[in-house]
């Protein structure tokens, strides 16, 4: 079985699994809405709504309003991948968010995530 591009998967579905990660180190879905808000420039509005809507992670990526300028001082790993360096842009824009997320779980504050 071919593996399915995440970029083609529905935001909704990947956008759940975020939350879910989120709730389970005890973290909010709001908290999880704020730190996405923050990286792509979408409101929390904007967000709830895309997460009844078709539209794929990429396309959620890729019409993001405004993605932060301090996303570039998101650094580290992620599934053993230096954020940094991930060489597509749109792909280390996902993964931007994915560390964002596991920054959360991990208890961080939300100032420290926001780069405040």
């Amino acid at each position: 079985m071919p593996r399915t591009d995440v970029t083609q998967m529905p935001f909704s579905k990947l956008y759940h699994l975020l939350v879910a990660k989120a709730e389970k180190k005890n973290r909010s879905k709001e908290e999880v809405s704020q730190v996405t808000a923050w990286l792509t420039g979408y409101t929390i509005e904007d967000i709830t709504r895309l997460e009844q809507s078709e539209l794929s992670y990429g396309d959620f990526f890729r019409n993001a309003p405004a993605m932060n300028p301090n996303r570039m001082l998101i650094t580290g790993k992620v599934c053993g991948v230096r954020v940094e360096e991930v060489e597509d842009p749109l792909m280390r824009e996902i993964r931007y968010l994915d560390k964002l997320v596991d920054e959360l779980a991990k208890g961080k504050s939300m100032e420290q995530i926001l780069r405040k």
